[in-house]
Parts: structure tokens; C-alpha cells; sequence
């Protein structure tokens, strides 16, 4: 494939839209001039990151140019009295960790690709760390950013609170590269947990293990991750993982409980066990050495993979359902019997300790368009169910093209309409990833100082 049909190209199922062109930026003063340029010839730009996204945000909907990011890979300061540090956006968070290896410190937000680190920012990932350390959102201190119209902005800053002025740091996290060009971030660092272990439990049904999730939380059980496979997710976990012996198939829970010592976290995972226990799990399986915890994670991180192969050939349909915990046992047994009726492979996994879940629905070219129909109802319904669950259709994916159409049904048209009004303000000519969040006419041109 060429440079250009490679950065048109994500990890979902969404078809590719190259774009024209491709620029590599090396520096926040770059990536000024590139959008500039940009915003003179009224020329669409999309940012580029590590192209891990599953929601269509990298295609170049209406062509133009992509500005990748990933030479722009820096870590520009670490400061760890103070547990924060400074990166380039292009940054990974597995190249971060790797500078930090030596300083007792980590990044913990892991959605289980290597991105980077300002793709994470833009799209406000998390993964399978959020029950404990949150998302992007709450792991953002400051960011360096791009305008459309050229100008660089610095949001927030080192300190850990501010309540001076409008919170611009949260406003373009989660942007999607729709409101500016994020060029490093400002980020809190963690002490690596001095003690850790991690164990897998099956359940009887999948409602029982998200009730056990909540009863290890209402507990005040210190759970790193928390992460609910039903069984088909294991069928293929099994398949697929070769360092990994196989696990009952049967819905399972994936847990880590850290603490500041080994027997904090002895005392801890007895009363997980116990939790566990009383809403029907089984014995737990423990993996207490850093090389079987790896292992493990390794092979939890790979079922998206793993679920693609149970249908070779295949992209998944990655659905982000994200429900309050209380709701979460009714709504993913509600899903799991939905897929059972409509007849298709949908294997469930999902980040359990924060609600949030996904249902990988495998579709192939050739696929007839009953199947394809059947797919696309059974996703809807899904979101309708987590909507009415007083959930989020995105929990951690972001909304890209795949999920614009289900902002107003979610939030109302006034709330969609105030993010079109943002968008208008910040970016008039519509040039920074058109097509993506909202859609918006661009303005005719740029309002000037002094202009009525």
C-alpha cells in the first residue's frame, strides 16, 4: 500500500479514504506552518498519531492532507518530585514507560495498542487501568496545541489543580483533532505499585460476574483492572493465546490488585475471593510473577485479534458501550442474548470495573446484506439499550464517524448544537479533521479583529 492509503486506513471496520498527501512534522513550530498553509488554501487537515483508532477518525473524508505525527516522539521533561512529565504528541505510551523504567515512575493508562500519546489525548482514551488511575481526561495536566488559524496555545499547566478560567485542557481532549492539532501533552506520572498480583475466576453466567465486579468495588477491594471476557471471548482467548494455559470456557474475570505490600495485597484478594465467591464464582487462578502477569495481559490485550479470527477473514464492528456499574450485569446479558437470536458471532469483553464494555461484531466483505442488516440492527439496539441504561454509546473509542449520529439521541440537539458552536468558533474554515464529531458548514472566511 502506498504512504497515502496507509494513513487512510485505521483498525476498524470503517472503509479507507487516503489522503492526498502526507506530511511528517518534527516540532510544534512544523505543524504551525503546516496549518497554516492549510488554512490559507482552505486545504483539510488531518492529524495523524499511531493509526490504532476504531472509529474512521483518520479518513480524509474530504480529501486533503494527513500531518503525521509519530517523528515527533520526544519526552521532553520528567520531573519526578512532582510526578508529572512533558512529551511530544507523537510519543507512545509503551516508549514513555520505557523512559521512566529507572525512575520508580509509570504511565498507566493502557488501552492495550501502543498509541500515542497525543492520539490518546484527542480521542480521550483509557483501557484496562481506568478503575484505578482513570482516563485520559484525569491524566491530563496541560497541552501544547495548534490552531486553525496557526495560532499555538498552552492549556493548563504542572500544578495539579487550577480553577482559573474555562478548562481548555478537557475541552480538547477528546476533540478528535476537530478543534486543534495537539503537539505535546502534560502528563501526572505514578509510583510502580510495590506489590501486585493478578488472577482470573469464572463465573456460571455473564450477569454474575458484573455483579461480582460491583461487590468488589462497593468492597473498597484496591483493583488495578477489572476485566470481564464472556465465553466466547475465552473460546477465542484460548485459540489464540499460546503463553497462556487454557481457561474454562465460561464467562471470566481478569483481575490485578495492587497495594504497598505483599501482604496488603494478600488481605485484599481474600476479600476479592470472598466477593467472588458470593455471587457464584469459581476458584481463583493466580499469576503472581511479573513474567505470568505480562503474559496474561498480553493475551487479554490480544482478544480483539483473537475475536477476528473466530471468523477469518473478518473486521470487527467495535461497539463502546459504557453503562453505570449498577446497570451493567442487566445490559451485557441483554446484549449476550441479543447475539444469541440474531445468529451472529459477537463475543463480549470489556473494561467491567468502570462499566464500560465492547461487542465485537465480525463482518466480511462478502457478507450478504441479510447478515450486514442484522449486524447494524443488533448495534443499534445496543446502543438504544445503553441510552436508556443512562450509559454513553462511547465509553473510550471516541465518536469519529461511527458514532456522530447517536450524539443528539444521547445528549439532546441543544447540547450537539453548542458543539457545532465550539467547533465554528475555534476552527471557521471547517479545515482540522472535517467529517469527524459534529458536522458543520465552514464559514466563508476567517472574521478578522474589528470585523462586524
Amino acid at each position: 500500500a502506498s504512504i497515502c492509503d496507509r494513513h487512510g486506513d485505521d483498525e476498524s471496520h470503517h472503509r479507507s479514504v487516503p489522503p492526498s498527501a502526507v506530511v511528517y512534522a518534527h516540532s510544534t513550530e512544523e505543524v504551525q506552518a503546516v496549518v497554516r498553509v492549510c488554512a490559507e488554501t482552505r486545504t483539510p487537515l488531518i492529524s495523524f498519531g499511531a493509526g490504532t483508532s476504531l472509529e474512521g477518525h483518520i479518513q480524509a473524508v474530504q480529501g486533503g492532507v494527513c500531518l503525521d505525527l509519530s517523528e515527533m516522539n520526544a519526552v521532553l521533561e520528567v520531573n519526578p518530585e512532582d510526578l508529572d512529565c512533558r512529551v511530544q504528541a507523537g510519543t507512545t505510551r509503551k516508549s514513555l514507560n520505557d523512559h521512566l523504567r529507572d525512575t520508580g515512575l509509570t504511565f498507566p493508562v493502557d488501552p492495550g495498542a501502543d498509541a500515542s500519546l497525543g492520539g490518546m489525548a484527542a480521542c480521550g482514551a483509557s483501557g484496562t487501568t481506568a478503575v484505578k488511575y482513570g482516563t485520559m481526561r484525569e491524566n491530563c495536566l496541560g497541552l501544547t496545541a495548534v490552531l486553525a488559524s496557526g495560532e499555538v496555545v498552552r492549556t493548563g499547566g504542572r500544578a495539579r489543580k487550577s480553577s482559573a478560567g474555562y478548562d481548555l485542557t478537557r475541552l480538547l481532549v477528546g476533540s478528535e483533532g476537530t478543534l486543534a492539532v495537539l503537539t505535546e501533552v502534560q502528563l501526572k506520572l505514578y509510583p510502580l505499585p510495590a506489590a501486585v498480583s493478578a488472577a482470573t475466576c469464572s463465573f456460571p453466567t455473564l450477569s454474575d460476574a458484573a455483579r461480582a465486579v460491583a461487590g468488589l468495588l462497593q468492597c473498597g477491594v484496591p483493583v488495578s483492572r477489572s476485566e470481564l471476557l464472556d465465553a466466547s471471548a475465552i473460546a477465542a482467548f484460548n485459540k489464540y493465546s499460546t503463553e497462556v494455559a487454557d481457561l474454562q470456557e465460561a464467562p471470566t474475570l481478569f483481575l490485578e490488585v495492587e497495594g504497598v505490600s505483599e501482604a496488603a495485597v494478600e488481605a485484599a484478594a481474600a476479600v476479592a475471593r470472598e466477593c467472588c465467591a458470593d455471587s457464584g464464582g469459581g476458584e481463583f487462578q493466580w499469576a503472581t510473577s511479573e513474567s505470568e502477569r505480562r503474559r496474561l495481559w498480553a493475551a487479554r490485550h490480544a482478544t480483539y485479534y483473537a475475536s477476528l479470527a473466530l471468523r477469518p477473514g473478518s473486521r470487527g464492528v467495535v461497539t463502546d458501550a459504557v453503562v453505570p456499574l449498577s446497570r451493567l450485569a442487566e445490559v451485557m446479558g441483554e446484549t449476550a442474548a441479543d447475539v444469541a437470536r440474531a445468529g451472529v458471532v459477537g463475543p463480549i469483553f470489556g473494561h467491567a470495573g468502570d462499566g464500560n464494555f465492547h461487542c465485537i461484531l465480525l463482518l466480511r466483505d462478502e457478507d450478504p446484506p441479510d447478515y450486514v442488516e442484522r449486524l447494524s440492527q443488533l448495534n443499534d439496539r445496543l446502543i438504544r439499550r445503553t441510552l436508556a441504561a443512562g450509559g454513553s454509546c462511547t465509553g473510550e473509542h471516541g465518536v469519529g464517524v461511527g458514532k456522530k449520529q447517536y450524539l443528539a439521541r444521547e445528549f439532546g440537539e441543544g447540547a450537539v448544537e453548542m458543539m457545532r458552536t465550539v467547533k465554528r468558533s475555534l476552527d471557521p474554515l471547517g479545515i482540522l479533521n472535517p467529517g469527524k464529531v459534529v458536522d458543520v458548514e465552514a464559514r466563508s472566511s476567517f472574521v478578522k479583529k474589528g470585523d462586524h
